[in-house]
């Protein structure tokens, strides 16, 4: 992790002073909203297509065509990028004559996989317009609710990717709409690059952005993914965590056995297991496990960041039903920018089946999120040293006859790839442009998160373009995102547009 920024602190104190080039007029916000709702038909149509890429190739085939010819009518220049089955779509919209840099926007077109049962309307790939009534819950609107001249900003769009992530990209679109309705040039020169992969399916990004370096050049990137803060303040986002997963098995007897017969004398690989789980950490959520923390120390202008960031953390308790959360560290903001381990599922015999047996081996796997300073093949070795020194003998694969015969207690860590985190300094150049840009369309100070806790695809984009990577979140917090009843909230449409719009005519 950077371990200065020495500008921070006073752009935080004096962030005002950044005098921006440029402020929207009544007259622009006006054409950004027409822009907007002119194009909220054409973003009902894409969430009709379904978009799971694990499920249809054809369906993804549909999703890159659609994008294209839409870029297309909104006057880029777009064309497939070759990826398989199912190609990525690049778009680019060149700026005016003072253009000299180039900026490459990032979002994805495919989406998580639908349980359509449990969603609260009969088709996730049906989009459905909802508002929310003063107890909480929501009533079904006719969808013709949002052409009207000035929509309620409170409504809610339901559909899968209605956040993550078609919004953004039609986003795009409007805000292109407005730089034309406004007889305005881009500052910038535009890229769009839109992935097929991200959510699901084999990681593609690194082989298209090495067969298409040239054409994805550019000086600095922003993805458009992620959700903004809870305020649904303007939000700048410098970093993420990266991710790893990891199984740990424990072995017991070489069969499953009578419990009966065997209970009492056959060790149990459960409770093994449960015991090396309950060794991680302590009773505040800290991982125990010596070094795991290293390389991952706030400095003092961290911690200043983590408190600027206006959280409301009782308001998040109560949100995701929680009294108390874990003490790994002082605030919200703390803890999303250390490594974290977490078990994800337990599994042993069948527990939808129960039978009387002593189980022959049981399973947890684990996610471990990483920060820089802390590289997930690291994080995954300390574990490793960790169970060995509870006793453990670890395999590769399922024991021997003679690792039976030798060692008492038996495991297997398997795994431990992943995506590796990302920060951008604080106090970076392209940090500077997009706080400039939205501070002078939404006149107050944008949102600045030193590190998102989710992940997102910066690696193969930061190792193949070598170029600064910041991530401006558009979409609201509590948007389902990957979970059933995934929504945007309309207002966000109309604020994405203008933060896009803003962009486009800062100069890098």
């Amino acid at each position: 992790m950077p371990t200065r920024y020495p500008r921070l602190l006073t752009l935080l104190l004096i962030g005002a002073s950044l005098t921006p080039s440029f402020a929207s007029t009544a007259k622009e916000k006006a054409a950004i909203q027409a822009a907007a709702r002119a194009t909220l038909p054409e973003f009902i149509d894409y969430l009709k297509i379904p978009n799971v890429m694990r499920q249809s190739a054809k369906d993804m085939q549909r999703n890159a065509a659609w994008t294209v010819a839409a870029f297309k009518r909104h006057g880029f220049v777009a064309q497939e990028l070759e990826d398989g089955e199912t190609p990525m779509v690049f778009a680019e919209l060149s700026g005016g004559p003072k253009a000299s840099k180039t900026v490459l926007f990032y979002a994805h077109m495919d989406g998580q996989a639908v349980t359509a049962a449990e969603w609260d309307q009969p088709d996730p790939f049906n989009p459905t317009l909802k508002a929310r009534k003063a107890d909480g819950t929501f009533q079904t609107l006719p969808l013709e609710t949002l052409t009207g001249a000035n929509p309620d900003p409170e409504l809610r769009l339901f559909a899968r990717s209605a956040a993550d992530d078609k919004a953004p990209i039609m986003m795009l679109m409007a805000a292109a709409e407005a730089l034309k309705a406004n007889k305005k040039t881009p500052a910038i020169n535009i890229k769009i690059l839109i992935d097929s992969h991200e959510e699901g399916g084999p990681p593609t990004l690194k082989d298209v952005v090495t067969r298409n370096a040239d054409l994805l050049r550019a000086d600095a990137i922003v993805m458009l993914d992620g959700p903004m803060h809870a305020t649904n303040k303007p939000t700048i986002v410098f970093g993420h965590r990266g991710g790893g997963g990891f199984t740990l098995t424990v072995f017991g007897a070489r069969s499953e056995l009578h419990s009966g017969h065997y209970g009492n004398y056959a060790p149990n690989p459960v409770f093994g297991l449960a015991t090396l789980i309950a060794s991680m950490k302590d009773a505040d959520g800290r991982v125990r496990i010596p070094g795991f923390y290293d390389g991952a120390e706030a400095t003092p202008a961290m911690k200043q960041a983590f408190a600027s960031v206006p959280d409301d953390e009782p308001a998040l308790r109560a949100r995701i039903g929680i009294a108390q959360n874990e003490k790994v560290g002082a605030s919200y903001q703390e803890a999303i920018n250390l490594p974290s381990l977490n078990i994800t599922a337990i599994s042993a015999a069948d527990i939808d089946k129960p039978r009387t047996i002593i189980p022959a081996q049981a399973s947890a796997s684990f996610d471990a999120r990483t920060v820089p300073g802390t590289p997930s093949a690291r994080q995954v070795a300390l574990v490793r040293k960790w169970v060995e020194d509870q006793g453990y003998h670890l395999v590769n694969g399922a024991p021997t006859e003679e690792d039976r015969r030798t060692y008492p207690r038996l495991a297997a860590v398997t795994g431990g790839g992943g995506g590796r985190a990302l920060m951008t300094p604080l106090d970076s150049p392209l940090g500077e442009w997009a706080h400039k840009a939205l501070l002078a369309e939404f006149h107050e100070e944008p949102v600045r998160i030193p590190m998102m806790g989710g992940s997102v695809p910066t690696a193969p984009l930061a190792d193949g373009l070598k170029v600064p990577i910041l991530l401006i979140p558009l979409v609201n917090n509590d948007n389902n995102q990957h979970a059933p009843n995934e929504n945007l909230r309309i207002g966000n449409y109309f604020e994405g547009a203008r933060t896009l719009y803003s962009l486009f005519l800062q100069p890098l």
